[in-house]
């Protein structure tokens, strides 16, 4: 199937998108309600919560490790299927665990699934993205995550505290079985391992590769920290305050996310990422410190708004980054750094934030949860200030050396 070089909106991207969403709208309608169910239900501790979702988050992270490899052996098909194979049968084992253990174990099961199908899908659709539209596609399809993280966990809620926890799990089924007809459909229009031009091609080895990932991968944990916070520990925040209808603070995230998105991609390609990390950093921290004083669902509004435009702009720009950092062949080993470093700041946000709750306030834990954020600023403001000066100086060298030439 031939597409023009410029054309984004293809069938398989829009396929490859739904599919995304899809999957991570499952994944959320889980990670948001089951701390509470393991609270409530299995009489989990503190510790134990917070690691129902450290827990997948890790197991995530391991199963990337050799996914991305499969990837660059053209093994997406496999990762695919496999992965929402595993993942379903995670789902269905909760409806019998009957203890912790048995719980964390299939929390472990999931993120081993999740690893391998969310690292074949962004990859698969930087393969097709035309390379002077990166930022822009990656923008819009990363719009499907994005939406998924605050529609998902608003659905969840709201099964888990109406029809139940039974209606939950049939729900987060049905959603990701229907990814298999489509990936059936994806993997007939796509070939197995799509190849990029040469041009294309970066000339620096793998390990060149690495380090200029770490960066961008930093500052991903570090943004991902406080995002732990609002997966794991919003639904308790609420009844703390005794705030009924907290998953509205998802609802408005959402809209806030639509908004940014179709702009923040744009954005992205012709200015880069400090056009959005920097404004985007101070979004979150409003947003957080917001959310910290809120005791009322219209005080969500502004809170949930402010952390929307911050996170929906700045987490495509990191993938972006990370993605044109490497050669096309290496886009799954950037892909699964990009959630690997997601998670693992998703898994140390949860533990680290858990245990700030168990000894001060849900309220409290959201106001130390706004340092990371702060703490990006700070460490991508310095590169900044770094690279500035180091061009200025390597300016100064050559017109001094040319000087001296005449």
């Amino acid at each position: 199937m031939k597409q023009s070089p410029e054309r984004l909106w293809t069938q398989s991207f829009i396929i490859l998108t739904l599919c995304n969403l899809l999957l991570f709208t499952g994944l959320q309608m889980t990670l948001s309600t089951l701390p509470a169910y393991a609270e409530g239900t299995l009489h989990a501790s503190s510790v134990q919560v917070s690691l129902v979702t450290s827990l997948f988050a890790l197991s995530a992270i391991a199963s990337r490790l050799f996914s991305a490899k499969a990837l660059e052996r053209g093994g997406r098909n496999l990762l695919i299927f496999l992965g929402l194979a595993i993942i379903l049968v995670a789902v269905i084992g909760y409806y019998w665990a009957g203890s912790i253990l048995v719980f964390l174990l299939l929390r472990m099961l999931f993120g081993i699934g999740f690893g391998m199908t969310s690292t074949a899908f962004p990859t698969m659709a930087s393969d097709i993205i035309p390379i002077r539209r990166m930022g822009e596609g990656m923008g819009y399809f990363g719009l499907s995550t994005s939406v998924a993280m605050s529609v998902g966990p608003l659905i969840g809620l709201s099964l888990l505290q109406g029809p139940g926890f039974v209606s939950l799990l049939l729900s987060t089924s049905v959603a990701l079985a229907l990814i298999f007809p489509l990936g059936y459909r994806l993997s007939t229009k796509l070939p197995a391992h799509h190849k990029e031009p040469a041009a294309a091609k970066l000339p620096e080895a793998k390990g060149g590769a690495f380090r200029r990932l770490l960066i961008p991968s930093l500052l991903n944990f570090l943004l991902s920290i406080s995002y732990g916070g609002l997966l794991g520990f919003l639904a308790l925040y609420g009844v703390e305050v005794h705030l009924e209808h907290i998953a509205y603070f998802f609802m408005f995230n959402v809209i806030a996310i639509v908004i940014v998105r179709p702009l923040s991609g744009k954005i992205f390609d012709r200015y880069g990422p400090a056009a959005l990390l920097l404004p985007g950093s101070l979004f979150i921290i409003c947003g957080l410190l917001l959310l910290s004083f809120a005791t009322t669902t219209f005080a969500l509004l502004p809170a949930a708004l402010c952390y929307g435009l911050g996170f929906g702009s700045m987490q495509p720009a990191l993938q972006t980054w990370m993605i044109q950092s490497v050669e096309p062949r290496q886009r799954g080993m950037a892909n699964g750094m990009f959630f690997n470093s997601l998670d693992l700041g998703v898994a140390v946000g949860s533990m680290i934030l858990g245990s700030i709750a168990l000894y001060t306030s849900y309220a409290d834990m959201y106001r130390y949860s706004a340092l990371a954020p702060a703490l990006l600023l700070l460490i991508y403001g310095a590169i900044l200030l770094v690279k500035r000066y180091s061009g200025r100086t390597s300016a100064a060298i050559d017109s001094r050396a040319a000087a001296g030439r005449k």
